[in-house]
């Protein structure tokens, strides 16, 4: 099956170098192109595709409201935020906004390529530059106003494993500390989302922070 992937960058240029490394790729196809985020949002609804490569800082609509726009309207569409490096305030945004993953643009090709297959299919992906500095930073750099959803309804296994996802472990990492296998951690955290109406684990990772159960690090 081809992935179906919009391309949302107001640089002409970043738009095209996209294109090419995705297009050569057998799996992978840019389906459109929109240099602003009314745009990205438009394409995103006409299109139908599996990933939206969004850059944060574009005209009309930036990246981080077009991403809340496209994740409020129920668009199955995945969005994977690109931008320049030491920009945590954006990368909270973006997660808050309902990102699935964020990377850095200077990533190299290959790795972008395995971050729209991996964003494709529902695994969290963020920069590992940025990600401990993000979970480090979520609290204290843009406290959310709205109060997370309830953990009433999670059993106590699965509060365990919101708390390890919250963490930035895998399912491997998980399935080792609980001393279960991998299949059975995967069912824990697909019963999580379900339960607690979260897009992916990158939203865990928010719900784990906003409900306390993983404490910043403070400096």
């Amino acid at each position: 099956m081809t992935l179906r992937v919009v391309v949302a960058d107001d640089q002409t240029l970043v738009r095209t170098g996209f294109r090419m490394i995705i297009d050569a790729r057998d799996d992978l196809e840019v389906v459109g192109e929109a240099s602003d985020g009314r745009e990205a949002v438009r394409l995103t609804r006409q299109l139908n595709p599996d990933v939206v490569l969004m850059d944060v800082r574009m005209p009309v609509v930036d990246g981080i409201e077009a991403t809340r726009q496209i994740a409020d309207s129920g668009s199955p569409a995945r969005v994977l935020v690109l931008t320049t490096w030491d920009v945590d305030a954006h990368v909270v945004a973006a997660l808050r906004a309902g990102a699935s993953g964020f990377l850095l643009k200077d990533i190299r090709p290959g790795e972008l390529v395995d971050a729209i297959r991996l964003t494709a299919r529902g695994d969290a992906l963020l920069a590992p530059t940025v990600l401990s500095r993000v979970l480090d930073q979520f609290l204290r750099t843009t406290p959310d106003p709205a109060p997370p959803p309830s953990l009433q309804s999670l059993s106590g296994r699965e509060r365990e494993v919101l708390t390890l996802i919250g963490q930035a472990l895998s399912n491997a990492e998980i399935a080792q500390r609980l001393r279960l296998s991998e299949a059975t951690v995967k069912n824990h955290v697909t019963g999580v989302l379900r339960k607690l109406g979260l897009r992916d684990r990158v939203q865990a990772v928010v719900a784990a922070y906003d409900h306390g159960l993983v404490q910043p690090r403070r400096p």
